[in-house]
């Protein structure tokens, strides 16, 4: 990886380079989006901010909007150059060509003063050109401004006037319009006649791939194309539904006074600083910590030191393995700002509170202490609670069961709290635990004030509630305080018992778009920020920290570093502002959290296909215990991803799929249908069959014989013409499942049925997909039609899957999911229907697994069944 501590745009160290080497003579410069940036998204976009202005000083009618004032300032301009001679005009031309009569008689010299004074307030210095600009005074190389411009002399000397671009002192100015011609119609020829030099004499450095690089090139003068927004950045721009019509209103998310806080630039900055040796997986890893979780981090460290500075809270604490990077950007932000604020790492983690949270070893505690985990086996649960098997003889044919249900759960609670010494050593185990996690805070010293506020990405404030409930069994008076990115309707808990937990994108599942989405698909973010280590199980006696095995590959390690390495350069980026506009830079405390949301928002709806194809991979661990680790993109998911809709994805579950957008961009067509939804272009409906709805739907019978009505998903028809289902079971004793596959009348193509298992507390998988297994299959008002062909009968026409038969024990939860092709046919009952299957391919079947199962008995068995049937059936 390049080293990324150099924040200089690398085509700019090309110049320096030339003017140190003593190669041209003259190093010339393209003004606006070169030396000087506008803090708004696009240029138009200040016309936006200008019309705020006018319209609060009482110089423009109440009711001129924003964004018609910047139409009628972008059709005033075209409409002005349509006049002029060859196309050049002053500011003055463009304003005469505004209704004057909407400005409540402000005069024309006025309303263009008041326009530059937004330009000189909303353009910012380009740092790296005006150090290039200072290497050339240094070196003794004439410097010359080469502009398309509609401001006059002096009006460009006023925006340049400021602190950092000194060395432009005595620089000549090449204006369009001074000479009635712009760059791409003949002012290059013009500035080469009056410097007097040939062309190979001149370095040009500009943003406009045209006027500052093609046509000066044609006459042999040497350019560097200073890119602003790169194709991937556009790509990046543009699902962050900033604006293509050039007459649109301006970019949402956008404050009149203080624009885009200059966020857009900063990360097109900071993106041009990446040298171009990095490729690959690590070059998307880097771009997006640069440009989403970069910008999007620096606000929040901003907002933390702000609130403590406030506060006057000298100390906050980051809980690891966030806490590593978070305190690092904490203690950027407050040194950048000069407020007196330090961040500090401190080991903590969901599972160690938890235990340490247990206040007395009763059934209902223990069994509320099991359910929070996620495919726990009661070998892992021991080793939490630091019991040996011989203490419990009575799992020990269990170890490897996994707690998937309730029934189980309460169970395991009443065999772990049935005996008194088996409670007295629970209430050990917690108490020592509680002991250790103290020790370790003392050590770090974070119990040496009265207040603990911890700082983390958030979500439920799971931590701080447990880590309350510990200081107050350990005696301690200090109540937690919490510092989030967000939080969602868990933490109202948090509140709930009497603490403060803050969120800075949103609070308590408000608003809900954006907590919702970051909520959703926390894993990548999460993973992003974390330390490379694994998570804290406990902690020793000596209250070090006792660390789990990190999940990841040496690829996504490097990955994972990529991205901290691009958070670290936007927050340089930004902070190199604030230190030099001290308190005059705008802070992303307040207003420009809506703007942060939707870039981290959009990225985690709409990914492109590299981030999919980088992220997709990486893994991550259930850290609450359990060993459970998954892949962002399952891989039980990527043969789905050709039957889905864009509604399926948000009926995936969390558990099904980390990031469900990511499964879009892993597919062209899936990613534009889901672009083309969220963004409104298409009614989700589309994606429904015609008429009246269906659903696929589940019933399952238990061991008992009785019937239970499962769950549903209504069938949808993606745009390859495929249909997917998936649905959850937990309960106990499952023998039989009835899939009522498209919930109406029709004739079906099956393509696949896998079902996810805890078979006799194992993990297992089964698969139906051959004519062989289907034939196997009884069909309820249903017709199997050979191969995976059925014909539904009715709504509640269904296939019965075997599953206690299948899974050889008893199913105690299960994942259902079947990818088909649907042809509907009338709801009626009407009409001609298909024959089914020659019965004897499925008696061959079934003769094959009685063979198989059974040998020559169990044939000659089935063959007396069979016969019996028949005689019945007479």
């Amino acid at each position: 990886m390049p080293d990324h501590n150099e924040t200089e745009h690398r085509r700019l160290r090309q110049v320096t380079q030339v003017i140190a080497d003593g190669s041209c003579s003259v190093v010339s410069f393209d003004v606006f989006d070169t030396i000087l940036w506008r803090r708004t998204p696009r240029p138009a976009d200040l016309f936006g901010v200008l019309g705020s202005r006018l319209r609060r000083g009482g110089q423009c009618e109440d009711w001129v909007s924003d964004a018609a004032f910047r139409r009628m300032r972008i059709v005033a301009e075209r409409d002005a150059r349509r006049e002029a001679a060859g196309g050049e005009v002053s500011l003055f031309d463009i304003w005469r060509a505004m209704p004057l009569r909407h400005f409540r008689g402000s005069s024309l010299k006025d309303l263009v003063q008041a326009e530059v004074d937004a330009e000189r307030d909303f353009t910012v210095v380009d740092l790296d050109v005006a150090a290039v600009i200072e290497s050339a005074r240094d070196n003794g190389v004439p410097v010359v401004l080469v502009s398309d411009t509609y401001f006059t002399e002096d009006q460009l000397a006023l925006l340049l006037d400021r602190p950092g671009l000194e060395a432009l002192k005595g620089a000549r100015v090449f204006r369009s319009h001074q000479h009635g011609k712009d760059k791409a119609s003949g002012l290059w020829e013009i500035v080469l006649a009056e410097l007097g030099v040939s062309p190979e004499q001149v370095v040009h450095v500009g943003d406009n791939e045209v006027a500052d690089c093609e046509v000066p090139e044609k006459l042999g003068i040497r350019t560097v194309h200073y890119e602003r927004v790169d194709d991937a950045y556009a790509r990046i721009l543009e699902r962050e539904q900033e604006p293509v019509d050039p007459f649109g209103a301006y970019a949402p998310h956008f404050d009149p006074d203080r624009g885009d806080f200059g966020i857009t630039s900063l990360r097109a900055k900071t993106l041009q600083s990446f040298s171009p040796e990095g490729t690959g997986g690590a070059k998307t890893a880097w771009r997006y910590g640069a440009s989403i979780v970069g910008p999007v981090l620096t606000g929040f460290a901003e907002w933390v030191a702000f609130k403590a500075h406030q506060e006057g809270t000298p100390v906050v604490w980051c809980p690891m393995r966030e806490g590593e990077l978070l305190s690092e950007l904490v203690n950027n932000a407050a040194r950048a700002r000069g407020w007196d604020v330090t961040a500090k790492p401190v080991w903590l983690s969901r599972q160690v509170t938890s235990i340490a949270a247990l206040e007395s070893a009763d059934r209902e505690e223990i069994v509320k202490f099991v359910r929070k985990r996620h495919e726990l086996t009661v070998r892992q649960l021991l080793e939490m609670l630091h019991l040996r098997v011989g203490e419990v003889p009575h799992l020990a044919e269990d170890l490897d069961t996994v707690l998937d249900n309730d029934e189980i759960a309460e169970r395991l609670g009443v065999a772990l709290t049935e005996m008194p010494h088996l409670v007295n050593r629970l209430a050990v185990t917690a108490t020592a635990s509680r002991e250790r996690l103290v020790r370790s805070l003392r050590d770090a010293g974070a119990l040496d004030r009265p207040d603990l506020t911890l700082v983390d990405l958030g979500w439920g404030g799971t931590i701080q509630l447990q880590l309350a409930r510990v200081l107050r069994l350990a005696g301690i008076d200090i109540e937690p305080a919490g510092l989030y990115l967000a939080t969602d309707d868990r933490s109202v808990q948090v509140l709930l018992a009497g603490l403060r937990a803050e969120g800075y994108l949103g609070q308590s599942g408000h608003p809900a778009d954006a907590v919702g989405a970051v909520v959703r698909s926390p894993e990548v973010l999460e993973q992003s920020v974390n330390a490379l280590c694994g998570s804290l199980v406990d902690f020793a006696e000596d209250g070090s920290p006792v660390l789990g095995v990190a999940a990841g590959r040496e690829a996504q390690n490097l990955e994972r570093a990529a991205v901290q390495n691009g958070i670290r350069a936007f927050q340089r980026q930004w902070n190199r502002y604030v230190a030099l506009n001290d308190t005059m830079w705008p802070t992303l405390v307040d207003t420009a959290k809506e703007r942060l949301a939707n870039i981290l928002v959009s990225s985690l709806k709409l990914p492109t296909a590299e981030e999919a194809s980088v992220f997709g991979n990486w893994e991550h661990e259930d850290n609450f215990g359990s060993t459970v680790v998954t892949r962002v993109l399952p891989d039980d998911l990527v043969p789905a991803v050709p039957y889905l809709s864009p509604s399926d994805l948000e009926d995936l579950q969390m558990r099904d799929s980390f990031w469900p957008a990511l499964l879009a961009a892993a597919d062209p067509h899936l990613g534009a249908a889901a672009r083309a939804v969220h963004n409104g272009l298409v009614d989700p409906a589309m994606f429904e069959p015609a008429g009246e709805s269906s659903a696929t739907t589940l019933r399952y019978r238990t061991g008992d014989g009785q019937w239970h009505d499962g769950t549903s998903r209504r069938v949808r028809i993606n745009h390859n013409g495929l249909s997917f289902a998936r649905m959850d079971v937990h309960d106990t004793d499952i023998e039989l499942v009835s899939l009522a596959v498209p919930g109406r009348p029709a004739l079906v193509r099956v393509d696949w049925i896998e079902v996810k298992a805890i078979a006799g507390g194992r993990p297992r998988t089964l698969h139906w997909n051959s004519t062989d297994d289907f034939a196997r299959l009884h069909y309820e008002d249903c017709a199997w039609l050979g191969a995976n062909m059925v014909e539904f009968h009715s709504p509640l026409a269904a296939i019965w899957l075997p599953l206690g038969e299948a899974a050889g024990a008893t199913v105690s939860s299960l994942q259902v999911t079947v990818a088909f092709a649907m042809l509907p046919r009338s709801r009626s009952g009407l009409g001609y229907r298909m024959p089914p299957a020659d019965r004897t391919a499925r008696i061959s079947a079934k003769v094959r697994d009685e063979f198989r199962e059974r040998g020559v008995m169990g044939v000659t068995a089935g063959a007396a069944r069979i016969a019996a049937r028949r005689l019945r059936g007479h």
